[in-house]
């Protein structure tokens, strides 16, 4: 079966940035559609960034300008460098495969594989 890790977060300061990374195995990668969600405590799981081949992307409207996804397909993972970052941000990310990225980028339920997360915590 296709499976996702994720990697990259941590604490950081108001203002300051990491990059997450997701690998991918076990399936047929550069067709995949990729997606980035995230839940913060109490909140439900919401959409921030996914990306269609190389140059089709799509990001929630509070971190557009801030955040960049992309991938590289000779390793199987996907990014998503994240600048700027507000307490706001906090939350444990997720990384998805769309397998038959034929609809919505944003929406959850058309994804087919998730990652376990990783947490980010940006202090104030």
């Amino acid at each position: 079966q296709v499976q996702l890790v994720e990697s990259g977060g941590g604490v950081v300061q108001v203002g300051g940035s990491l990059r997450l990374s997701c690998v991918v195995s076990g399936g047929t990668f550069d067709r995949y559609a990729m997606g980035w969600f995230r839940q913060a405590p109490g909140k439900g799981r919401e959409f921030v960034a996914g990306i269609l081949l190389h140059t089709i992307t799509h990001y929630e409207d509070s971190v557009e300008g801030r955040f960049t996804i992309s991938r590289d397909n000779a390793k199987n993972t996907v990014y998503l460098q994240m600048n700027s970052l507000n307490p706001e941000d906090s939350a444990v990310y997720y990384c998805a495969a769309y397998f038959v990225p034929v609809g919505l980028l944003s929406r959850e339920s058309n994804y087919n594989a998730w990652g376990q997360g990783t947490q980010v915590t940006v202090s104030s």
